[in-house]
C-alpha cells in the first residue's frame, strides 16, 4: 500500500477531501520526523512508537577498492510497534507470501 492508496481508503472511509487527508498526513510525518531529529521519541499508544537506535561504531569494507572503512558510531529511525498491534497482525489470516505472490 502506498501514501496515495492510505488517502484515498481514508477519504472514502470518513468523507473528508484527499487534499486535506494529504495535507494532514504530511504534517503528521514532519512531525514525527522533527521529533526524531531532536532526539524525541514520538509514542503513539494502541499503535507503536517511533524510536531512534544506536548503532555503534564498526569497520566496514569498500569491496571494489579492498580497504576498510571507518564507520562512526550513528542513530538510526526504527518503528517499535505496540502490544495491541502487534496480536492483530499475528491474529490476521493475511499472510505475507500472500501479498507478494499479488504484487508479482
Amino acid at each position: 500500500m502506498r501514501k496515495a492508496d492510505i488517502v484515498s481508503n481514508i477519504a472514502n472511509n470518513t468523507g473528508i477531501p484527499q487534499v486535506d487527508i494529504l495535507v494532514t498526513l504530511e504534517a503528521f510525518f514532519k512531525e514525527v520526523k522533527t521529533s526524531l531529529e531532536e532526539g524525541e521519541p514520538v509514542y503513539i499508544r494502541g499503535f507503536g512508537s517511533f524510536i531512534l537506535k544506536k548503532r555503534a561504531a564498526k569497520i566496514g569494507r569498500n569491496i571494489k577498492k579492498n580497504i576498510a572503512v571507518d564507520i562512526p558510531e550513528h542513530f538510526i529511525p526504527a518503528f517499535k510497534p505496540g502490544k495491541e498491534f502487534s496480536l492483530s497482525i499475528k491474529s490476521s489470516t493475511h499472510k505475507l507470501s500472500e501479498h507478494k505472490a499479488l504484487e508479482d
